[in-house]
């Protein structure tokens, strides 16, 4: 399931997509935008397991080619296709969920087959991949550590790998990070992951008001950070920086669950992840300050934005 985390990322890059535009943006436009981008995390999420999933099952299409050889060896008839009855890789593979959402966003038309092959055969030449199936039996944890083994160790390091990634899904260094977490949580209890539930209507309703209170309240906003710059032009401000700033005012104002504390913290972590060295002390300095002054105004009543006369 995304985090709140997730869904600030997912707002950020919507709104940093909408103030790059170089044009008006359409009524529900940026929501568009949005719900493009959380799609988007769906899929690749969806392709991840699906690729590390091919590369076990090609251990099968392996043995089939080399059986077929008009003179296969003696090695040509061994290939080890144990890893192809990995009990985890069938877990996955009978999610409902991830057997719709592969369908939905046509995963199979994603995977490069030449890229499989290469991946597998760097699997098959592996030391763990060899003490992997030298083991008669099967039990949880080897099973698991195996999965494991193909996302983490061969795919992430994967020059060729990432590349392609890369170029299917332009969010792939924002949301890397994101998809490591969601696959070291899938891969405890794949079977209890619902695919179709992985934003939820909770997660889905604070990514629509964080966008649209960002949107709506601009002027408001700005009318406030603006003077707690001091020697910053606001114009030279990066533009990454002044959205993280704004998402901050608007959570302080606006979000009733959302402890102070915790959202200043998540917006300096945000600006040291995705923005400039400098910018998680810059939007820490201009997040408390606000925090601080606001709350000496008697202004933070964390009230819905749409009912606030701020």
């Amino acid at each position: 399931m995304l985090s709140r985390r997730n869904i600030r990322v997912k707002v950020m890059q919507t709104l940093y997509s909408v103030e790059s535009m170089n044009r008006e943006t359409r009524v529900g436009e940026p929501l568009q935008i949005l719900i493009k981008n959380l799609e988007n995390a769906q899929q690749l999420f969806a392709y991840l397991i699906y690729y590390m999933l091919d590369v076990a099952r090609y251990s099968e299409k392996d043995a089939l080619q080399k059986s077929q050889k008009y003179l296969p060896t003696e090695n040509d008839l061994k290939v080890n296709t144990k890893i192809a009855g990995n009990t985890l890789l069938w877990e996955i593979s009978e999610n409902a969920s991830f057997v719709r959402s592969v369908e939905k966003f046509k995963i199979k038309y994603l995977v490069n087959d030449e890229m499989i092959r290469r991946s597998y055969f760097a699997l098959i030449s592996a030391p763990e991949y060899q003490e992997y199936i030298a083991q008669q039996s099967r039990d949880k944890k080897s099973e698991k550590k195996m999965m494991e083994f193909i996302f983490s160790d061969l795919m992430l390091p994967d020059e060729y790998f990432l590349s392609d990634v890369e170029e299917k899904f332009i969010h792939w260094d924002d949301d890397a990070d994101m998809m490591i977490v969601l696959m070291v949580k899938f891969l405890q209890k794949p079977s209890a992951f619902n695919f179709e539930e992985m934003i939820g209507d909770e997660k889905m309703k604070f990514a629509v008001d964080l966008l649209q209170s960002v949107i709506d309240k601009d002027e408001f906003c700005l009318d406030i950070i603006k003077p707690r710059l001091k020697n910053w032009d606001s114009e030279r401000i990066a533009l990454l920086d002044m959205i993280l700033i704004k998402m901050g005012v608007c959570e302080l104002l606006y979000f009733e669950t959302i402890p102070t504390k915790v959202t200043i913290n998540e917006y300096i972590d945000l600006a040291k992840e995705y923005s400039t060295e400098q910018s998680g002390h810059f939007v820490n300095g201009i997040l408390d300050n606000i925090h601080k002054e606001l709350q000496a105004e008697n202004k933070i009543h964390k009230t819905n934005y749409k009912n606030s006369t701020l």
